[in-house]
């Protein structure tokens, strides 16, 4: 049995009442748009988003049909921001499979992922759920906002350690701190309540970016991601920031030249990974995660135990040592 299924027993039977809930949203008489949310809906991913709105909630209080709708307009955002990611990187895959815009075009793409978002948005609304639609909204703001800046950042090459921080807080974690919120949300007004959840998604967020950072200089057979692909699409994380850091200018130059090229040979990748290796980027970055980490597992410590809370140490726990 994987983590995950272990993870989501305590909200299980919730979690397959959602799988026809969320299906519902998916349906539409344009023919075109039917087979590209049919497409979308047969490869969905592990749904840990819904899975932790879904515990949030149960934390919190009674699972109801706020709950349902937290969750549903999440995993459309979610989707949303993965299809219009696809085009703004121009990749072809996508948890295995050929992409939107690979499949059909940039063009069709980007309208699918306007129709979701709509379509999530839209969901609140249908609910009267302007409480939760502000909470998306916002994070659909700071996704905006995260991807432009590091578009901005990756041009000159010049990413520091807190603009870093400051991308991915905007980025994974604002996504993963809305479902927090949201799942809180639907089964409690109070705003302290609200915010410490908020919180705890905002750190789970930022560890989980930082592992998925990670698993680019960890060189497997288990791992969903190839090592180096990160160098290999002129991406600077943190490992590869510290590095950089502590390396003299001479170094800084012809790493970061490597790092920029578009034609990368496999030898260049390996140089930029040992030279990182060597220079402890890894260590380095892994120990920020377990604080973020850490900062999560105090904001459960300050609830009763139950089944709930122990699957959200879990989940916890499971981001910052998954190797896919």
């Amino acid at each position: 049995m994987s983590i995950l299924t272990e993870i989501r027993k305590p909200v299980g039977k919730e979690m397959d009442e959602f799988e026809s809930y969320f299906s519902k949203t998916m349906k539409s008489d344009i023919p075109l748009l039917k087979i590209i949310l049919n497409y979308i809906l047969r490869r969905k991913g592990k749904q840990m988003r819904p899975l932790l709105v879904f515990l949030t909630a149960g934390l919190n209080g009674k699972i109801s049909e706020p709950t349902y709708v937290a969750a549903t307009c999440i995993e459309l955002l979610h989707t949303a921001s993965l299809v219009h990611d696809d085009v703004v990187d121009d990749a072809h895959e996508r948890r295995g499979f050929l992409s939107i815009n690979a499949l059909w075009n940039s063009k069709i793409a980007i309208l699918i992922g306007d129709y979701m978002l709509s379509k999530g948005l839209l969901v609140c609304v249908e609910k009267a759920r302007y409480d939760m639609l502000e909470i998306v909204s916002e994070a659909v703001q700071s996704m905006t906002e995260g991807e432009l800046l590091q578009i901005q950042k990756a041009r000159r090459m010049n990413i520091r350690e807190e603009d870093y921080f400051k991308i991915i807080t905007s980025k994974t974690a604002a996504l993963i701190a809305a479902c927090t919120a949201t799942g809180a949300r639907s089964v409690t007004e109070d705003t302290d309540t609200i915010q410490s959840m908020k919180d705890l998604g905002e750190n789970i967020g930022i560890a989980f970016q930082i592992r998925d950072d990670l698993l680019d200089y960890e060189a497997n057979g288990l791992t969903g991601k190839i090592a180096g692909n990160d160098i290999k699409e002129s991406k600077v994380t943190l490992p590869l920031i510290h590095a950089l850091e502590n390396a003299s200018n001479l170094k800084k130059r012809h790493i970061l030249s490597i790092v920029k090229s578009r034609k990368k040979t496999k030898e260049e990748i390996n140089e930029v990974i040992q030279f990182v290796t060597a220079s402890g980027g890894p260590d380095y970055a892994e120990n920020k995660m377990n604080l973020y980490r850490d900062k999560a597992l105090a904001i459960l410590d300050s609830y009763p135990d139950s089944e709930v809370k122990e699957s959200l140490k879990r989940f916890v726990n499971y981001t910052t040592s998954r190797n896919k």
